[in-house]
């Protein structure tokens, strides 16, 4: 007898070979690949179209975009110090002086001393004038989003700002890496791994 096994029985060994590596690989959803490969498209697609929608803004309100976006950060909390608005830009402190000076004299914010710290200059959101020529520019966007977040409900609204802090997280992540790069490690995306 040559103990040959009866399913393989009339086979080739190509043929059994074959068949053993389809019964024991994993097989990865075709339908999950397109998905993520969607998903990543559509993340990219959104940055690029903020960037151009930021630049397109800057244009209108009279300002750059990187004092645009320096404002919009400063936004936040109504208050920063030049050292943390430098930090959270990533702008050199020569280069973040430059940008309050120009919103200072644009009208959209303010410099303080520090009072309990003479040494330390303090940022302040002028927020009339950014409410009076910045938040109009910016109004039908938001009327927009409004109205997308209107046709979902409350659970998949939570859904939605839960991926969106996490993508935040993760962006801040990578910033961090890009700025202070470690070894052994990358910023650089991850791609899906295409199905077999």
């Amino acid at each position: 007898m040559s103990g040959e096994h009866p399913a393989h029985a009339g086979k080739t060994r190509a043929e059994t070979g074959s068949a053993s590596k389809v019964s024991y690989q994993p097989r990865r959803s075709s339908r999950r690949y397109e998905l993520q490969t969607a998903f990543l498209e559509a993340t990219r697609k959104t940055s690029s179209l903020m960037q151009l929608m930021g630049q397109a803004a800057a244009d209108q309100i009279g300002i750059n975009a990187t004092d645009l976006n320096c404002l919009n950060i400063l936004g936040f909390t109504g208050t920063m110090t030049a050292g943390q608005l430098a930090k959270a830009t990533g702008l050199t402190t020569a280069s973040i002086t430059g940008v309050i000076d120009r919103l200072e004299v644009a009208g959209y914010a303010r410099r303080e001393r520090d009072p309990r710290d003479r040494r330390r200059v303090v940022i302040h959101l002028a927020a009339d004038a950014a409410l009076r020529k910045v938040a109009p520019v910016f109004a039908p966007l938001i009327a927009a989003w409004q109205e997308i977040a209107a046709s979902y409900t409350e659970t998949e609204l939570e859904l939605i700002v839960r991926f969106q802090r996490r993508g935040e997280e993760a962006l801040r992540q990578q910033l961090t890496l890009m700025r202070s790069p470690h070894p052994g490690t990358s910023a650089l995306p991850v791609r899906p791994v295409r199905p077999d």
